[in-house]
C-alpha cells in the first residue's frame, strides 16, 4: 500500500535521510555546534551586532540547551535536522526577538562546513596519537632485533641476508610519513570556513578572524566560494588513511606468512589466536585477518570518500554533508581499532630467532656477496663474476647441496669451465663471502642492514617521533587554549 506523501518529509525520505542523518548530527555535531554558536554570539556582540541583552539572553539560551543534554533534541513538526533543533529550543529559551538572531550574518552551509572541520579534529588527534603509539611499539620492537638475521624477499623469495630490525625500519619511514600526511590533513581542516555565509559571504561588518580564534582554527578560509565549495579537506583525509592502510597492508601480508608453520619466523600470543572446533593442533592468529579485513574496510571508506567528492558541482551540496558522515567519520574509527589493535599485537609479538637466523642463508641469499667479492679481490667483471657464481648455484641445486655444503674447489672447478682459469680466492674469503652474519655487517652505509646502520636509522625515527609527539601536544594545548579563552569571552561579556 502507498505511503502517504502528501507533505514533507516523505516517508521514506524521512526513514532514509534524515532520521539517520540526525542521529549521526547528534554524535559528531552536538558540541561543535554548542561551541561553534557561543563563538559566532561573541563575535556579533563585539562587531555591534546585536545587543548586550541579546547576547546575554543567547548565552543564557545555550546553556539551557546543554544542561538538557543532546537527547532533548528531537525532530518531528517540521524540525528536519540538529541546527534546526537547537535554534527552536534557543528561540523557545531566549524568546523570538533575540532567539532568532543567533542566524545573523551566517548560514547552515558555513555552519555545517565548519562543524565537520571542528568534529573531525579530535578524530584526525586520535589517529595521530593511535599511530604515534604504534610507531612507538614499533621501535621498541625493532631496538630489540638489531642482531637477529632473517632472510630479505624480494618477489616473495628469498633475496639476501637482513635482520628483523632492518626490516621493521623500512616500515617505519612509510608510517613516519603517514604521521605527517595526518598531520598535513588536520592542518587543511583547521581552517574556518566561518562568515562564508550561503556562498557570497555577507553585508554585516563581522570579525571572521575572531570566530575562527575563538574556535581554535589555525586560520580562515579566505575565500568564501571555498568556505562552502571546497572538498579537499575531506580527500585529505581520504588521502592520509589510503597510505596508511596500504602500508599497513603489506606488513599484515607479511606477518601472516611469518606466522605460517612453513616459515617458523614469529609466534602470535596466544591472546590473540583461536582454535580450531574440529582440529587440536590449530593456532589461528585470526587476529592478523581481522586487521587485513579492517584495513581494507578503512580503505574502501577512504577510497569511497574519494569518489563521493568526484564530479559533484563546486559549491554546497549534500553530497559532501550529511550524505559523507559514513564514510568520513566511519574511516577514522576503523583507524583507531586497527591502530590500537596492531600496536597490541606488536607489544605481544615473540620472534623465533634461532629459526630465523638458521633461514638467513637459505637458498643461497648470501651470493651476491660471493660475486662482489670476486670483483674485489680477483678483478673479475662484475658481470663474469656473476656467471660464475650463478653457475655454482645452479650446479649445487642440481646436486641438492645446501650453502654450507659449498666449498672453493667446486667455485674453482666452475670458474676453469667459464673462465678457463681459476681464481685467486683464499677459503677464508669464500666462507667470509657466503656468511650471513658478514654479509649483514657488510652493509654499514646509511640505511643498510649492518646493525650499526640501522641503530642510526631508529635514532633519526625516534626523534622523529618525539616531534610528532610535540606536534601533537601542541595541537591539543592550542585548542584547549582557544576553548578557554571563549569561556573567558563568555564570562566578560555577561558580566559588562
Amino acid at each position: 500500500m502507498a505511503q502517504d506523501a502528501s507533505s514533507f518529509p516523505h516517508p521514506l525520505y524521512d526513514k532514509y535521510v534524515l532520521q539517520p542523518f540526525f542521529e549521526d548530527a547528534k554524535t559528531y555535531f552536538y558540541h561543535p555546534m554548542l561551541a561553534a554558536n557561543r563563538a559566532h554570539v561573541v563575535m556579533l556582540r563585539y562587531c555591534g551586532i546585536i545587543t548586550k541583552e541579546n547576547a546575554v539572553s543567547l548565552i543564557d539560551a545555550l546553556r539551557q540547551v546543554e544542561t538538557l543534554g543532546v537527547d532533548a533534541l528531537t525532530r518531528g513538526g517540521g524540525v528536519e535536522d540538529l541546527f534546526f533543533a537547537m535554534e527552536n529550543k534557543l528561540i523557545d529559551s531566549a524568546g523570538a526577538a533575540y532567539g532568532g538572531n543567533l542566524q545573523l550574518a551566517r548560514s547552515r552551509n558555513d555552519l555545517g562546513y565548519a562543524l565537520t572541520r571542528l568534529a573531525l579534529r579530535p578524530l584526525l588527534l586520535e589517529a595521530m596519537d593511535d599511530l604515534i603509539l604504534l610507531r612507538q611499539s614499533l621501535l621498541d620492537f625493532a631496538a630489540e632485533h638489531l642482531q637477529t638475521l632473517m632472510p630479505g624477499y624480494s618477489h616473495t623469495q628469498p633475496a639476501q641476508p637482513t635482520t628483523m630490525a632492518h626490516y621493521i625500519a623500512g616500515a617505519l619511514a612509510g608510517l613516519g610519513r603517514d604521521s605527517a600526511r595526518l598531520r598535513f590533513a588536520y592542518e587543511t581542516n583547521n581552517q574556518s570556513p566561518l562568515g562564508a555565509a550561503a556562498l557570497t559571504g555577507t553585508a554585516f561588518p563581522i570579525d571572521r578572524h575572531l570566530s575562527a580564534r575563538l574556535l581554535g582554527f589555525d586560520n580562515i578560509q579566505l575565500s568564501t566560494y571555498d568556505g562552502i565549495g571546497a572538498s579537499d579537506n575531506l580527500t585529505d583525509v581520504a588521502g592520509a588513511l589510503s597510505s596508511l592502510g596500504v602500508n599497513l597492508s603489506r606488513i599484515t601480508r607479511d606477518l601472516l606468512f611469518w606466522a605460517t608453520q612453513e616459515s617458523g619466523a614469529i609466534r602470535i600470543h596466544d591472546s590473540f589466536l583461536q582454535i580450531s572446533s574440529i582440529m587440536p593442533q590449530k593456532r589461528n592468529p585470526v587476529v592478523l585477518e581481522h586487521l587485513r579485513a579492517r584495513i581494507s574496510r578503512m580503505l574502501a571508506q577512504a577510497h569511497g570518500i574519494v569518489l563521493q567528492c568526484h564530479n559533484i558541482p563546486f559549491g554546497d551540496t549534500q553530497d559532501i554533508e550529511d550524505e559523507i558522515f559514513p564514510l568520513l567519520f566511519g574511516s577514522l574509527e576503523t583507524a583507531k581499532e586497527i591502530l590500537q589493535l596492531y600496536a597490541a599485537v606488536i607489544d605481544t609479538l615473540e620472534v623465533n630467532v634461532d629459526h630465523l637466523r638458521e633461514r638467513a642463508a637459505a637458498g643461497f641469499t648470501t651470493v651476491t656477496e660471493l660475486a662482489d667479492t670476486l670483483v674485489r679481490e680477483c678483478g673479475l667483471p662484475f658481470r663474469q663474476a656473476h656467471s660464475v657464481v650463478a653457475a655454482l648455484v645452479n650446479y649445487a641445486n642440481e646436486e641438492k647441496l645446501a650453502p654450507d655444503d659449498l666449498s672453493l674447489e667446486m667455485l674453482n672447478r666452475v670458474a676453469s669451465e667459464r673462465l678457463g682459469r681459476e681464481l685467486a680466492l683464499s677459503d677464508e674469503a669464500f666462507k667470509r663471502a657466503l656468511d650471513p652474519q658478514a654479509f649483514v655487517d657488510g652493509r654499514d652505509l646509511p640505511g643498510g642492514a649492518a646493525p650499526s646502520a640501522t641503530a642510526e636509522v631508529l635514532k633519526q625515527q625516534r626523534r622523529r617521533l618525539a616531534d610528532d609527539q610535540r606536534w601533537l601536544e601542541t595541537a591539543r594545548t592550542s585548542l584547549q587554549a582557544a576553548d578557554r579563552a571563549l569561556q573567558d569571552e563568555l564570562r566578560q561579556l555577561q558580566a559588562l
